[in-house]
């Protein structure tokens, strides 16, 4: 029987998710051809951005913000030729994937815009969710590329508007947890045993994902990253100059802002977004959560970190005109 051929895609940026992607891409029988900032001891992995387009028609990137990812299009840019289609992952802002798009069609090749949800743990399961803002053909020549990470790729759109639904989404994301942290400081200051919370989640409509999640990492101590503390902050900082721009108030993400630049300034910035509990008069240490999914993900915390009292900042990060 002959041997199947490997497809050949590329991928640039080898971080919490782009490295989980290429496991993946690697178990779908893909060729990956790899580029990082940083070298790692990996298979094909080249010297430059310009040398994975060179190996490979198909690039995903995986970069921190819209300035990585503004940098590495112009080094790939000489290569592109009007087979290569070009796949941003990075949360940035609409403005900034408008002009990553640029850069890419000027060189005739095509560009979908194309946030992601999903945590380290999904993308080592293949479970991304893919949100897309491009043309439907393109995505169809790069849908089995997506395939080997996802368990859904949803068109939202014209390029940029997918960057806009990954940032609202975000936005829920933060303001739940910061919502989780108050709500068990409340508890805690009423002498009612932290897990009771989780108790009362079970049979609540404010149950969640997010919830079911962070409840277990907010109670252990848990904080390893899942999706960094200074990466939330950059995506609401993104929500807010959003809202600036059509001149409307975002408190709720104010207020996880504020919560976030009091973390990363108490040297929390890689550590995982729940971490903000920490900035709560509560113990992040040894609770047993009750027999339910939220007590299996609380089954594999990581063992308790002391927790530090600090003063809750209130001044909120309002968007500027």
């Amino acid at each position: 029987m002959a041997k199947a051929t490997k497809l050949n895609t590329g991928v640039i940026g080898l971080g919490l998710i782009g490295s989980r992607v290429v496991g993946c891409l690697r178990k779908a029988n893909f060729q990956v051809w790899l580029w990082n900032r940083s070298p790692r001891p990996e298979p094909n992995f080249l010297s430059s951005p310009a040398e994975v387009a060179e190996s490979a028609k198909t690039i995903q990137i995986f970069v921190a913000d819209g300035p990585a990812l503004l940098s590495i299009l112009r080094d790939l840019a000489p290569s592109l030729t009007p087979e290569h289609i070009v796949m941003n992952h990075a949360t940035v802002s609409p403005r900034e994937t408008l002009e990553a798009e640029a850069i890419v069609t000027a060189r005739h090749a095509s560009f979908l815009d194309a946030p992601f949800t999903g945590s380290r743990d999904a993308a080592s399961e293949g479970q991304l969710v893919y949100y897309i803002g491009g043309r439907p053909e393109v995505l169809a020549a790069a849908r089995h590329v997506l395939e080997a990470s996802s368990k859904s790729i949803l068109e939202i759109g014209e390029v940029g508007q997918a960057s806009v639904v990954k940032i609202a989404t975000n936005l829920i994301a933060a303001t739940a947890v910061e919502a989780l942290a108050e709500a068990h400081a409340l508890l805690h200051a009423h002498g009612i045993e932290l897990r009771k919370l989780s108790v009362a989640m079970e049979s609540h409509a404010a149950r969640s994902g997010v919830s079911d999640m962070k409840i277990p990492c907010m109670l252990s101590g848990d904080f390893e990253p899942r999706f960094s503390l200074k990466n939330m902050f950059k995506d609401i900082q993104l929500a807010l100059g959003l809202a600036a721009e059509k001149q409307i108030e975002l408190p709720a993400a104010s207020a996880f802002a504020g919560s976030a630049m009091a973390g990363m300034q108490r040297g929390w910035a890689e550590s995982d977004f729940s971490v903000i509990s920490r900035l709560y008069e509560f113990p992040g240490q040894g609770h047993t959560l009750p027999e339910s999914p939220v007590s299996a993900l609380a089954s594999a915390a990581a063992q308790p970190l002391a927790v530090e009292k600090a003063a809750r900042p209130w001044t909120l990060f309002a968007a500027r005109k």
